[in-house]
């Protein structure tokens, strides 16, 4: 399980701290079924910041998301793996920060297919990469890369009770 190092309250009212597995929990359930979206941040070989949905889904305790290989975030993902991923989830906006890397070993690239499919993306493996009928325009034309998050921080703000305001430290 992926969790984490330290914590630490960010909360300004005396709320208590966010526990993870508040988080973990809703990703866990609500991905890939809900009606969630997520934002992925990466850093252009200029510097430039770089912003765009993605379709990510919580699988074995670890997020993953797709991107045609000719897609600015697979392109700057090639050259620097840094990202952060944005997602309202009932009641709790998250960011999660780290560095992903394209996943490329057939048993993981199934297993996330599958649980693809089971939300509703007839997702398929196609050598090392996944394909379907269709997809978010943003993702590019098929074949996407699959790309697994390494967890570093995370950032918690509870809009519904109990209301908080967390940090989460990983290691990595």
């Amino acid at each position: 399980m992926n969790e984490p190092v330290s914590t630490r309250n960010l909360d300004q009212y005396g709320s208590a701290e966010l526990p993870w597995s508040r988080a973990r929990d809703i990703l866990a359930s609500d991905s890939p079924t809900a009606d969630l979206t997520f934002f992925v941040a990466t850093v252009r070989p200029d510097g430039r910041p770089h912003s765009a949905g993605v379709g990510a889904i919580w699988v074995d305790d670890a997020l993953y998301f797709v991107g045609g290989p000719g897609t600015r975030r697979s392109r700057n993902l090639a050259v620097n793996p840094a990202c952060s991923i944005s997602v309202r989830l009932p009641g709790l906006d998250l960011v999660l920060e780290g560095d992903a890397h394209r996943v490329t070993d057939s048993s993981t690239l199934e297993r996330v297919a599958g649980v693809y499919r089971d939300g509703g993306w007839p997702a398929s493996v196609e050598g090392d990469a996944l394909t379907a009928p269709f997809t978010a325009p943003s993702a590019g034309p098929p074949p996407w890369h699959l790309y697994r998050l390494t967890l570093h921080t995370a950032f918690g703000v509870a809009g519904a009770e109990p209301h908080g305001a967390t940090r989460w430290d990983f290691a990595h």
